[in-house]
């Protein structure tokens, strides 16, 4: 059980910060980003979040309720990424990956649930 949440959870922790890198440095993605009809400061303010839920889930010391608050954002930033790339027409490949991340997140926190129930 531990194994499945610490898995689950380095594999979100993974794509939040490799998303959150390229929105700062890699320019198809900031391209990418303005395409689908952003502002600028939407894309920075989205690695910023990033950064700091993944700082939030890995802490074990963070509050149970504030790790919490990561989760939903966190599954906001995927639905906006469907909606987004829905709208803009984009190929099914990107929302199809995002239901995968979708699937990540809530095994990282259904298990966090079982991990504090055995305790």
């Amino acid at each position: 059980m531990k194994a499945i949440y610490w898995i689950s959870t380095l594999l979100l922790s993974a794509i939040l910060l490799w998303s959150a890198i390229a929105y700062l440095i890699n320019k198809e993605m900031i391209e990418g980003v303005k395409a689908l009809g952003f502002p600028d400061f939407f894309r920075v303010q989205l690695a910023i979040l990033k950064i700091i839920a993944v700082l939030l889930l890995l802490i074990p010391q963070v509050p149970l309720q504030a790790k919490e608050w990561a989760y939903a954002r966190t599954g906001l930033f995927f639905i906006t990424a469907i909606v987004a790339h829905i709208a803009h027409k984009d190929g099914w490949g990107i929302t199809f990956l995002n239901l995968v991340f979708i699937m990540v997140l809530i095994t990282s926190n259904v298990y966090l649930h079982k991990l504090l129930a055995t305790r």
